[in-house]
């Protein structure tokens, strides 16, 4: 299910957004990046519409996934 970003408090936002960025694995490329900048990116590409936050139901967790691959999954 897609969590409308826009309805959520700005606290909570910026933290399920931290949490997400600072997850082991996610891989910006050689160039080092600060959290705030990492933050920005994934707030403009929530405001784009390129990527969205995501409630898996089934196990509980919410993400933030390229809004082509949510639609892959619920085909």
């Amino acid at each position: 299910m897609i969590i409308p970003w826009q309805q959520l408090d700005t606290d909570t936002l910026q933290n399920i957004i931290e949490s997400f960025v600072l997850r082991e694995g996610t891989d910006y490329g050689e160039q080092e990046r600060s959290l705030e900048e990492k933050v920005g990116d994934i707030r403009r590409q929530l405001a784009s519409g390129d990527v969205v936050l995501v409630w898996s139901e089934l196990h509980e967790t919410l993400n933030i996934m390229p809004r082509t691959q949510f639609h892959e999954n619920a085909s």
